[in-house]
């Protein structure tokens, strides 16, 4: 196939992979507001559609993470084919997740599905290990900090604030989710939209367009848009679970998970670190869950969507894999 041609299709599919990610997390901007009613669904939507877009824009270190800390683009062959079948799988998995409303990570789909197609194609030595197991790292560690953050900050507001009117605070609080929603949806567009940017960045570099992973000015702009028109749709199944199936939030509780997983979100984008969004809110939310009272918290749901942060690398990686050596039976 020309590469012009295949290159077209990577742009195509990571700009899915990015609007299938927008509408796939936008549960993790909008669920704690719109759970106590303090936005709209629609006020939701839009806010966090537009601060993903300009969140999206801001940054570029995970994108070079990502097109370059799992593998080296350059040193590889057929490394857009590799691309290819790593998106494919990635977006596969995030249809499979979305459709069942369990909120797992578009984030572990794609490195596990960048890492399995590069196995297929080059083998375990393709993959750089030290820059994988740096991102593999943060992936595992920062649920953790923003569990363990979620529940010290309740309980902060709680010592502030307890002995003050739960009428009053309840509403002070769900004015101030406005702005820790924006906040929100600012950092999920920080870390999110430059996964799709770095697979671009990769593709660009494997088929030889540029030497460097700086990413281009009209890749920034198309994956900025493809996450805002994406979040802009919804994904009211995995709102529902992030939202009211974990425990009943109210308007406190909101604004500390939505403070302490941006937090977290935007403290890994200024160091380059992809981190799961999805893994990142759900343990905040869990953490000040716990916090607020321990046996409130339905665990059963939450150790079903923990099920599915350990499986999702392996089953998108496998995935990718196949798809590779599909590709690799068909075209080459």
């Amino acid at each position: 196939m020309e590469t012009i041609v295949i290159i077209a299709v990577v742009v195509f599919l990571a700009l899915a992979f990015d609007f299938i990610n927008g509408f796939h997390d936008t549960a993790n901007a909008i669920a704690t507001s719109v759970s106590t009613r303090a936005l709209s669904p629609r006020n939701a939507i839009l806010l966090a559609a537009t601060l993903n877009f300009v969140g999206a824009l801001t940054f570029t270190g995970v994108a070079k993470s990502i097109g370059g800390n799992v593998a080296d683009p350059s040193k590889l062959d057929h490394g857009l084919l590799i691309v290819t079948a790593a998106l494919i799988a990635a977006i596969a998995w995030n249809l499979i997740t979305w459709w069942y409303g369990i909120p797992s990570s578009s984030s572990h789909a794609l490195i596990g599905s960048l890492a399995g197609a590069v196995v297929s194609a080059a083998g375990i030595e393709g993959i750089n290990v030290s820059g994988f197991s740096g991102i593999i790292m943060g992936l595992i560690f920062s649920p953790i900090i923003a569990f363990v953050v979620g529940f010290i900050v309740m309980k902060i507001v709680y010592l502030i604030f307890a002995n003050h009117s739960p009428r009053k605070i309840n509403k002070g609080f769900r004015a101030m989710q406005v702005l820790t929603a924006a906040f929100q949806s600012f950092s999920h567009g920080t870390n999110d939209a430059q996964k799709a940017m770095g697979v671009i960045t990769f593709a660009l570099v494997a088929g030889g367009f540029q030497s460097d992973l700086e990413v281009p000015l009209w890749v920034k702009v198309a994956a900025a848009t493809a996450m805002g028109l994406g979040t802009s749709f919804g994904g009211w199944k995995i709102i529902k679970t992030m939202g009211s199936k974990i425990f009943k939030i109210e308007p406190a509780n909101g604004v500390s998970a939505d403070l302490t997983s941006a937090s977290v979100i935007l403290s890994a984008t200024v160091t380059g670190f992809p981190v799961s969004t999805t893994h990142v809110v759900t343990s905040g939310i869990l953490g000040v869950g716990a916090s607020k009272r321990f046996r409130e918290v339905k665990w059963e749901v939450a150790g079903k969507i923990v099920l599915t942060w350990f499986i999702t690398i392996p089953i998108s990686a496998l995935l990718a894999w196949i798809t590779f050596k599909a590709i690799e039976i068909l075209f080459l």
